[in-house]
């Protein structure tokens, strides 16, 4: 094989492997602290990454570092991603449980030391919830969904300061929520903007090749 056949098909297969798990090329060479410039190199088939390249995106990806050095047809280069996914969402719903599982446990334990029945603390722990939600949705869905996580912290906020003041005729305080709740959907709607404007012009490296 010469060495221009081995670029185009490495270069193929980093492109797909990027697109299907949803990266741009920034993203990625953020990933493998190399700018998206290279990674554009690479996937054009206008260079190799190195050996430790190759290892650091078979891991990531979770294929072998012969998937990438090797051509595939349509139907062989299909990568299930499905038990990664999966993964990922039971590790994101462990966490968000044991976070609860907390403050259960300092529920009964104040329950049985001081015998006072504090439930507000269950009020208190919606913020943290919505807190490590958001961190797992950015490290992992890279902000998809990160809408709903983050609308917890900002109700469970108010909920926290509603219930710590203990004045419940302060229920105008729950209008902060209506301003709060429409920044977070136009900061969201323009991170996406961004992301597709991204997307559109990061063609597919054999497209670019024809135009060049």
């Amino acid at each position: 094989m010469e060495e221009k056949d081995l670029k185009s098909i490495v270069g193929q297969n980093i492109y797909y492997l990027r697109t299907v798990n949803h990266l741009t090329q920034f993203e990625l060479g953020e990933k493998l602290n190399y700018s998206d410039k290279a990674i554009s190199k690479w996937e054009r088939g206008d260079g190799l990454p190195d050996l430790y390249v190759i290892q650091k995106l078979s891991a990531m990806f979770h294929v072998s570092a012969d998937y990438i050095l090797t051509e595939h047809s349509e139907q062989d280069k299909k990568v299930d991603t499905k038990p990664l996914k999966r993964n990922r969402k039971i590790i994101t719903n462990i966490a968000v449980i044991a976070t609860w599982s907390v403050a259960l446990i300092l529920f009964i334990m104040l329950a049985i030391i001081k015998h006072s029945y504090i439930w507000q603390l269950f009020i208190y722990t919606i913020p943290v919830v919505g807190i490590v939600a958001t961190v797992f949705t950015f490290v992992w869905q890279k902000g998809r969904g990160a809408f709903f996580s983050i609308s917890l912290i900002i109700i469970g906020l108010i909920l926290t300061v509603y219930f710590a003041v203990g004045d419940y005729s302060n229920w105008i305080l729950f209008l902060l929520a209506i301003p709060a709740e429409l920044i977070l959907f136009l900061c969201l709607r323009i991170k996406i903007t961004i992301k597709f404007t991204q997307k559109e012009k990061q063609t597919n490296p054999e497209e670019k090749q024809v135009n060049q």
